[in-house]
């Protein structure tokens, strides 16, 4: 088993690790190269009682055994100062008050909620994208009272924030700003989480309204893809993309697929004349993110998958490409509106959810930002 560059393997810990996204983090963890889960966290009513029992597993592979017969806890920092990373897959009612906990412990939190994602010294981090803004984290940790060593909050993004940013970035870096952008989503069920939409009003049916998602989409496409400014007061602040203003339109759907967001996204850019389909199919295809370069080991080998025919990607078929931690891109074409439109395929529950936190991790380990004694 490969290990960490310092040679350890890495306690972690999950909150919320009989949830649905608590259940994706354990898959994955529990074949991780550098981390080993040491806790696990959940509400009174699984606490004290081995996993199996605790859980209503919802997964498509068995319970893995290391975690199998673990008891579970609640959700107190107490129980978890013996690791160096804990991940969280709370909802977003239960993750406020308990990752704010965690951090003032002095606990590095990874979190897939939505509750510090607007946080000026919180970075919200797709980590195929914007690992850069991990460089806030001294002024995040310097601004709570005591100042904290080795504490803080790191979100990852909205899920479909997440796959359609990846490609958006890829494009400002081989063409420069993108003016705006027109993206409809069609999000599976599964973003919903357990149990989710009730049959009646998803099978046979799309929902064109999903409450909050698109004023999420249109918010962090800003914070990810701008970048880091110094204030006049000596703080650093996200630009927001201020420097190029990028206006974004997002329409949210609901549709009857498990797993697999797709979204139809319309861009036009700055430069003038625009790129052609086939320039912009290159940029998607050549795109190296960050970390895959410095050997973080849950990055896919594609960042952007890119499909020449003419009806990919398709959730059932693509989504599990890469184990999901890739986005796949198709259709890209000329726009007579705008300057280019494709179709994205983002699984939700993986780099749209547990595996952006795994990777945010890594780079955090990687970089330094996580102390691992």
């Amino acid at each position: 088993m490969s290990k960490n560059p310092d040679g350890k393997q890495i306690k972690v810990g999950i909150l919320g690790a009989t949830g649905t996204v608590g259940q994706r983090f354990v898959t994955l963890l529990a074949k991780h190269p550098w981390f080993t889960i040491h806790v696990l966290g959940a509400s009174s009513r699984s606490a004290g009682k081995p996993y199996t029992q605790a859980v209503m597993w919802k997964q498509t592979t068995p319970i893995p055994s290391v975690v199998r017969d673990m008891i579970v806890r609640e959700c107190h920092p107490e129980h978890f100062t013996e690791c160096a990373i804990i991940f969280s897959g709370l909802d977003a009612d239960a993750a406020g008050e308990i990752e704010s906990a965690f951090r003032n412990a002095d606990l590095a939190i990874f979190s897939n909620a939505k509750n510090y994602r607007r946080d000026p010294s919180v970075p919200l981090i797709v980590p195929l994208v914007n690992d850069s803004h991990l460089s806030i984290i001294p002024q995040q940790q310097a601004l709570q009272n005591p100042p904290l060593k080795k504490g803080f909050i790191v979100t990852n993004a909205n899920c479909s924030t997440t796959g359609y940013v990846i490609p958006l970035r890829a494009l400002e870096r081989a063409f420069g700003p993108i003016e705006s952008c027109l993206v409809t989503t069609m999000q599976a069920i599964s973003g919903a989480g357990y149990p989710g939409v009730p049959s009646l009003d998803i099978i046979d049916n799309v929902v064109p309204y999903i409450g909050g998602e698109e004023e999420k989409m249109e918010w962090e496409t800003l914070k990810i893809l701008g970048g880091i400014a110094d204030g006049d007061d000596g703080m650093k602040t996200f630009d927001m993309h201020a420097r190029h203003p990028l206006r974004v339109s997002a329409s949210c759907n609901r549709v009857p697929v498990i797993d697999g967001h797709t979204m139809c996204v319309s861009v036009r850019f700055q430069q003038r004349p625009p790129p052609s389909p086939q320039q912009v199919r290159e940029a998607l295809v050549a795109y190296t993110p960050e970390a895959q370069s410095i050997g973080c080991p849950s990055v896919p080998v594609h960042a952007i998958f890119v499909h020449e025919e003419p009806d990919r990607p398709q959730p059932r078929l693509d989504r599990y490409y890469q184990d999901g931690a890739g986005v796949s891109v198709g259709r890209v074409r000329q726009c007579p509106v705008l300057d280019i439109k494709f179709v994205v395929l983002a699984n939700n529950v993986s780099i749209g959810a547990a595996t952006s936190s795994i990777i945010n991790a890594e780079l955090a380990v990687l970089k330094g930002v996580v102390k691992v004694e």
